[in-house]
């Protein structure tokens, strides 16, 4: 990265290194990620298919690295229009403290190394990382600017970390792994529609379409709330027996109904009062609902 080096009269530290390595590579989001693919592998172990720490660990590197290279990529395509945004415009990229050539090759060696290792716990996990990496570099983000779609679009690569975890635990695609794609698909809608509710105007600044119907209205508000009606039907599915070796016993499917009530009651009040107050709470509603989800199926499998 250019960092201290390619900037005139500034020193080059450990210090600055890891800053810029962190926000280029959005640290906060990957780790967030990498958790899910986590959660997705420890509910995937069985006496069939018995934990292992390598396996746990190299998830956790490889997921780190296909995230990292991603946001990479993203931000060097959207260079020109982070310039313009309040809350990107001092990353690394705009900024001028990393170079578009630099941050190229962090993407690429990034993208090598992820895959490297998610191929060496077996190509299935590789492959899904593959199509991730794709997916939100060379569709969503050109479809930004474009389409309110690109969220739809975006939520592919977004739900596929979760079942990322389990396809790396078993080495197979069947119904629990889909179940798991589709609860962290329908869980993308009401959170990054809550995103694009309260930095609607920094959005706007570059042209960025994040709402379905491109504006703070009624009908957006209302999609939200039924994406999360819809992401609390896919919670509970594994409680109804035909998801295969995903299970819910009633007592975690009850404790993840009330998680969903929880952020379906935000969802209803930014649609009663259309502000960017309530789109934030929503927001950081529902970053805790998916993480205390996640926790509440693995401790329900391990003590079942």
């Amino acid at each position: 990265m250019k960092t201290a080096l390619d900037t005139p009269g500034k020193t080059l530290t450990l210090t600055s290194l890891l800053t810029d390595f962190k926000e280029i590579t959005k640290a906060g989001l990957a780790i967030s990620v990498v958790f899910s693919s986590i959660v997705g592998y420890l509910l995937g172990v069985s006496e069939e298919f018995p934990f292992s720490w390598m396996t746990f660990i190299f998830l956790a590197i490889g997921g780190y690295c296909m995230v990292g290279a991603s946001n990479v990529f993203n931000q060097i395509i959207e260079k020109d229009l982070d310039v313009l945004m309040d809350r990107t415009k001092n990353r690394p990229l705009p900024s001028g403290r990393t170079s578009k050539q630099n941050a190229f090759i962090l993407g690429v060696v990034l993208t090598l190394i992820g895959l490297s290792i998610l191929y060496s716990i077996n190509p299935k996990t590789a492959m899904f990382g593959a199509i991730s990496i794709f997916l939100y570099t060379c569709v969503y983000t050109p479809l930004k600017t474009v389409t309110p779609l690109s969220v739809f679009v975006g939520a592919f690569p977004g739900a596929i970390p979760f079942m990322l975890g389990w396809v790396a635990a078993t080495n197979n695609f069947g119904i629990e792994a889909g179940t798991l794609f589709l609860i962290q698909f329908f869980w993308q809608f009401p959170h990054f529609w809550a995103i694009g509710w309260f930095l609607y105007k920094d959005y706007e600044k570059a042209g960025f379409f994040m709402l379905p119907t491109g504006k703070q209205d009624k009908k957006t508000a209302l999609q939200t709330i039924l994406y999360t009606v819809w992401l609390i039907v896919a919670s509970l599915l594994p409680v109804l027996g035909f998801t295969g070796e995903l299970k819910l016993s009633y007592i975690a499917a009850g404790i993840v109904l009330l998680l969903g009530l929880w952020m379906l009651y935000f969802a209803v009040k930014l649609y009663k009062e259309m502000d960017e107050k309530a789109a934030r709470k929503l927001m950081l509603v529902s970053v805790s609902y998916i993480s205390l989800l996640q926790l509440v199926y693995v401790i329900d499998k391990f003590l079942r």
